[in-house]
């Protein structure tokens, strides 16, 4: 099942979200490397982070999954959103800096087909900072948040991935140390728990977060892919009407 735009944007309007938010900043906070005039673009649903990582970047995109929906952003200005197919980017081969991805890698119809795409667009130094649900946590296994739909990750199966995709990991991260609860008393308590959760439990942490190097010295096969994707306009005539059409036809 995939999050909805609007279920994501309410996730993070809500007390819960934006304590979410600010675990998953920190964690990002040390494995990000400020980087001026990088070009940024963000995958999934990424903009409480795009917000606060991309303001000395040159110029920054928030693509949104078609399968997701899409909101303009910023509010004030022009919009950088973009609906996308996360496997066909509308992008040229090696022209990003750095893409961040959330709730993106786990909605993937073909994680593998996406990472490779990731790959072409970005540039010989090029990085990418993903963050999946961890299989082994608890987040995982409640629908009340993003972080339990789509398909969780272990480590090594993210690893084996990034291999597949020609990338190498170079961090991890773990953010989401505390249970998903909408009690407020055990919201107050996160902070606390968040930091005992890094230091005795981090494996079960909420997320996994892995910042990843593109590999130049492996080649990829190039193949060109015929596109399965169709965008098909919402008020078109759809269904019954079709049907009926096409037997005046006959």
């Amino acid at each position: 099942m995939n999050s909805d735009i609007v279920d994501l944007r309410s996730f993070y309007d809500s007390p819960l979200g934006r304590l979410a938010a600010q675990s998953i900043t920190m964690a990002l906070s040390s494995l990000w490397a400020d980087v001026p005039n990088e070009r940024l673009v963000g995958l999934g649903y990424t903009l409480p982070w795009l917000e606060r990582f991309g303001t000395d970047a040159e110029r920054v995109f928030a693509f949104m999954p078609a399968t997701q929906g899409a909101v303009v952003w910023p509010a004030n200005g022009p919009s950088t959103t973009a609906l996308v197919f996360d496997e066909e980017l509308p992008l040229g081969d090696s022209s990003v800096d750095r893409m961040l991805l959330v709730h993106s890698l786990e909605h993937a119809e073909n994680p593998r087909e996406s990472l490779k795409e990731i790959w072409r667009v970005l540039s010989p130094a090029g990085r990418v900072v993903i963050v999946v649900p961890n299989r082994r946590g608890v987040w995982a296994r409640f629908e009340h948040t993003p972080f339990g739909t789509g398909r969780p990750f272990s480590r090594t199966q993210l690893t084996e991935l990034l291999h597949d995709a020609n990338f190498t990991p170079a961090g991890w991260g773990e953010a989401l140390l505390y249970p998903p609860s909408r009690r407020q008393w055990l919201q107050r308590s996160h902070g606390m728990l968040e930091r005992a959760g890094r230091q005795f439990w981090p494996i079960f942490s909420g997320v996994i977060l892995v910042s990843a190097e593109k590999r130049l010295y492996q080649g990829i096969p190039v193949a060109r892919r015929a596109s399965r994707r169709v965008f098909v306009p919402v008020l078109s005539p759809q269904g019954a009407a079709g049907r009926i059409l096409e037997k005046d036809r006959s």
